[in-house]
């Protein structure tokens, strides 16, 4: 019933939002009127009561174009491979040179793969930039099968086949783990499209290492607990009636009850802007929602998977993993570059859990492995943002280039 509750209550209030709308677009034909004119407020008011709703379908990237050298060059998004539950993504550019080829590996975990737009805009400078979309599970027809954890590191490997020989991956956040994996199954079978390098960031490789808030819970409670509290079943009106999920808004709260202040003072702050005339300082704050209110749901199994698997037993670290009935071996990996990314101000993947990788890869020889920690960032610093553009990218891509 949570599910079914959640779109009654999105249902009741959707008349209310379309009357938001329609006052706010009323009021705006009074413009231009002075900065904190009563009509003015009453207008940024209707506007935040309007925006008061979720989005379950995938933004657009929006990458019209990108600045390589001293020009700017368009930027054309394509499906390279449509498969049932995630798509792989080439953004192409006119360049005169080869550049590498980096797929970027996006996590499932409530949100689309948009959210790693601004990472895919800066390494599209030097790099051809492939990315994992995900499909919300809600639109997946029941007839497509399952996904679970392993499904996403055939998925991996699937998509690196597709890319061919001589690719990179970068992961962000809780895909670190089944990156790990795919690179470890593909090492031991010497497959010709084995990564040159695997650039791991902010994922829980070694989720007992200085536990968060995050990792706590997950331990905390029994798979049946979760089971029985946050798993439900999609509503017949969509693709994947039937289809039982961790829905996306969920996620979406939990993320938000951490730092609740925060996103109080910034809807604050949207008001403020709206009130005030502030077109520009409004918009960035309603970009930034329109892409953080977009959620998708994740099919059950992958969902009870990744508590059991990677945070309650962390298989991965204590060497029990097993992928298609095979036990996985990160000493396998040998020619795969290793590049670990933590943020100092992590409160989602603290420090450690994404170095241990270094431990596993217990193989590869020095100069094939790198560690960097990014000070005061938090978990979204370390993939975008100022951070990211300025001191993070330039060790990545370093290690691409030496390993290309």
């Amino acid at each position: 019933m949570l599910y079914q509750t959640y779109q009654f209550q999105d249902d009741l209030l959707a008349p209310l939002r379309d009357l938001a709308q329609f006052m706010n677009s009323g009021l705006q034909s009074f413009s231009p009127l002075p900065a904190n004119h009563p009509l003015r407020r009453f207008a940024a008011a209707w506007e935040l009561i309007s925006r008061y709703k979720l989005s379950h379908e995938r933004p657009d990237f929006a990458i019209d174009s990108v600045r390589v050298g001293n020009r700017d060059v368009p930027v054309i998004e394509d499906v390279a491979l449509d498969l049932p539950f995630g798509k792989l993504l080439k953004f192409s550019k006119d360049v005169d040179t080869r550049q590498p080829r980096v797929l970027v590996i996006a996590p499932l975990s409530g949100h689309f793969a948009t959210l790693l737009r601004g990472t895919v805009a800066t390494l599209l400078q030097d790099h051809e930039v492939y990315i994992t979309d995900w499909t919300n599970a809600r639109d997946v027809p029941i007839e497509a099968g399952s996904f679970g954890v392993e499904d996403y590191v055939e998925y991996i490997i699937r998509f690196l086949e597709e890319i061919g020989p001589g690719a990179h991956i970068l992961a962000v956040c809780q895909p670190c783990v089944q990156a790990l994996v795919a690179v470890a199954v593909m090492s031991e079978d010497k497959h010709p499209a084995t990564p040159h390098s695997m650039t791991l960031m902010a994922g829980p490789i070694d989720p007992r290492e200085s536990p968060t808030e995050v990792n706590e819970f997950a331990v905390s409670k029994s798979l049946g607990w979760f089971q029985s509290s946050v798993i439900s079943t999609v509503p017949a009106r969509y693709p994947g009636g039937g289809r039982t999920v961790y829905p996306g808004f969920l996620q979406l709260f939990a993320f938000m009850a951490m730092n609740i202040d925060r996103h109080s003072t910034a809807h604050r702050k949207l008001y403020d802007h709206l009130a005030a005339g502030d077109t520009e300082g409004a918009e960035k704050i309603k970009t930034f929602y329109d892409e953080y209110f977009a959620v998708l749901d994740m099919t059950e199994e992958f969902y009870i998977e990744t508590i059991d698997r990677i945070f309650h037993k962390a298989e991965l670290a204590t060497g029990d993993f097993t992928y298609r009935g095979r036990k996985v071996d990160p000493g396998a990996i040998r020619h795969t570059a290793l590049l670990t990314v933590e943020g100092g101000r992590d409160d989602i993947c603290s420090l450690g859990q994404t170095s241990a990788a270094h431990d596993l890869c217990n193989t590869l020889r020095p100069h094939l492995k790198r560690h960097h920690l990014q000070a005061n960032v938090g978990h979204y610093g370390v993939f975008n943002g100022k951070r990211w553009e300025r001191e993070i990218y330039p060790v990545v891509r370093n290690m691409i280039l030496a390993t290309d």
